[in-house]
This record gives structure tokens, C-alpha cells and sequence, in this order.
């Protein structure tokens, strides 16, 4: 894949779907995607599937378009996956992709198998986002289309801190900069902001948190009972293992938090050379090498010993 103008060729209809439980990354690639089809394919029937997206990233263009239901029988001629490691990722979304006529896979995940048609995965990438600028020709990026791409970029390199930033990282991002969108806004609500609730349930994971195998790993959760009294959601936990990684010393930081189904989602966050990805795959899950995640059976504690007698094989 060359261009995402080639593969878009001749397609009256295209459906756009990313991972499950969006991020930053997965709905900043997708929704700049969908407003790219939106302004240069206006004749194209063009559907965005996503479960519901966090708050902070309501001020992207069309994301009021996003379709969160699932019922719709339509079939594609082109489906497109970002930001999604595997089929299984893209959640009630995958009944779309498994009955488009063409499907295409744009991602960074070093877990991804190339489980499309088309696919355009490089694991070095910083975001997805990064990808999708590649794939557009420069001219044609609007400030609407550059708002989303930079939102991306901006939450899932930490800034720009992360170790997967890259001076192609930097380039692209100075020129979706040059687009004319308000950056420091951008940072603000999409990376910084955290409501009352959230930061809460941050503190309330920090509190909580223990040292292991010798201060080399951090580890914290959240149960579901604890989340209704916080009043908070599985999309408000972003950032906490992130804070727990920024403990001095501690080479891996694993955060859980319970699923509905009374499962647990586990986020991995590495400093130093361990992998995270590995270890997310052998629990059935994945992701890149500093940053992945998988869903375990609870109970936490039982879950986190499981967890812990891996690492300490890995450490």
C-alpha cells in the first residue's frame, strides 16, 4: 500500500472500524480517515464503527458520526482496520470486516499478523496516526483531518516522551503543526485533563499499589465495586498505569481493572528492555514492546500472582 488513495479506488462503499475500548491513537487514525473520505470521496457511503469514545475526544470533527450500534446489515466494498492488532480486536465490528469484499489493515502493533487483504504495519511507527500521514499526500491534509491525526500522536508517544518517537515522529507532527491547528489545546484536553472522578480512581489505584519482586515491578487494581462508588468507567482509566510506570526504578508497571463480565483488563507499561508484548501475547493478548495489554480471570490478587510468576521468569 502505497497510498490510501489507491486502495480507495473505485469503492462506492468503505467501513472504518479500530480497537476495542478506543484511544487517542484509535480514534484520532480513524476519524481522520473518515473526514478524508468525507472531503475528497463525497459520493462514497462511508461508516465509522466505534464503541463509545472518551469525552476528550468529542471536539474531533464528525465524531458525532460515529456509529456505536452494531444491528445494521450492510456489506462493504472495502472495510478498513486501524490501530487494531488482530480480527478478535475490533470487537461487533468484525462481522463488517469478515463480510467486506476487500479488506485493509493500517497499524503499529508488533502483534499484528497482516490479517487483512491490504496491510500497511510497520511496529516501529510511534501511532497509527503517524501511518495514516504517510499514506495521504500532504497538500490534501486539512486542519480537521491534521486535529485528529495530531491527537493520535500526541496520546499514544506521551507527548513526544515515549521511546517509539522518532525524528520522522517529530517531522510529521511539525507539519500537521504547520496545518494551522491549536496544539497546545489539543495537549491539553486530549493528554492533560482529567475529570474530578478520574483522578480519583488515579488515586485511589496509587494508594492501593504494591512493589514486587524487588521494587522491579508495580502493580495496582481496580475492582468493578470500587469503579461504581468512584463513578467512573473502564474508558476513564486511561493514564494510571502510565503514572504507575513513572515510579523510580520499577522496570514494569501492570494495572488492572474488572470488566462487566467480572474479567479483568490488564495494561502492561515498560522502562528499560523488558518486553510487554510478549508477555501480553502469552496471556492471550498484545500490543508493542513497552506498552500491551491482555484480559485475565479474576480474582485480581489471583491474577496478578499469575502475572508476577511470568515476569520473574522474563525479568
Amino acid at each position: 500500500m502505497k497510498k490510501l488513495d489507491e486502495i480507495l479506488a473505485g469503492k462506492k462503499s468503505v467501513g472504518l472500524a479500530g480497537h476495542v475500548r478506543p484511544d487517542g491513537d484509535c480514534v484520532g487514525s480513524t476519524l481522520g480517515v473518515y473526514n478524508y473520505i468525507r472531503k475528497y470521496y463525497p459520493d462514497v457511503d462511508v461508516r465509522l464503527y466505534l464503541e463509545p469514545i472518551p469525552n476528550i475526544f468529542k471536539f474531533l470533527n464528525f465524531s458525532s458520526e460515529i456509529r456505536s450500534d452494531y444491528e445494521e446489515s450492510v456489506v462493504f466494498d472495502l472495510f478498513i482496520a486501524m490501530d487494531c492488532g488482530d480480527e478478535k480486536r475490533l470487537g461487533n465490528a468484525a462481522r463488517y470486516f469478515q463480510e467486506a469484499k476487500h479488506t485493509a489493515c493500517i497499524d503499529h502493533h508488533v502483534s499484528n499478523q497482516s490479517f487483512a487483504e491490504e496491510n500497511y504495519i510497520f511496529p516501529d511507527a510511534s501511532s497509527t496516526c503517524e501511518l495514516i500521514c504517510e499514506l495521504l499526500d500532504t497538500e490534501k491534509i486539512t486542519k480537521e483531518i491534521a486535529e485528529c491525526l495530531y491527537t493520535g500522536m500526541v496520546t499514544d508517544t506521551g507527548v513526544f516522551q515515549y521511546s517509539c518517537t522518532s525524528s520522522s515522529t517529530m517531522n510529521m507532527a511539525g507539519m500537521l503543526m504547520d496545518k494551522g491547528i491549536d496544539f497546545t489545546k489539543i495537549v491539553d484536553e486530549a493528554f492533560n485533563q482529567k475529570t474530578y472522578n478520574q483522578n480519583r480512581a488515579m488515586g485511589q489505584a496509587l494508594l492501593s499499589s504494591r512493589l514486587r519482586l524487588g521494587g522491579r515491578v508495580v502493580t495496582s487494581f481496580l475492582t468493578l465495586e470500587e469503579m461504581h462508588a468512584l463513578e467512573v468507567l473502564p474508558k476513564h482509566m486511561e493514564g494510571i498505569v502510565e503514572q504507575m510506570r513513572n515510579t523510580k526504578d520499577v522496570e514494569l508497571a501492570v494495572f488492572l481493572y474488572e470488566n462487566e463480565d467480572h474479567t479483568f483488563k490488564v495494561s502492561f507499561r515498560v522502562n528499560g528492555a523488558f518486553d510487554a508484548a510478549s508477555l501480553a501475547m502469552h496471556f492471550g493478548g498484545g500490543g508493542h514492546v513497552k506498552a500491551a495489554g491482555c484480559t485475565v480471570e479474576g480474582p485480581a490478587e489471583e491474577a496478578i500472582e499469575r502475572i508476577l510468576a511470568e515476569v520473574e521468569k522474563r525479568l
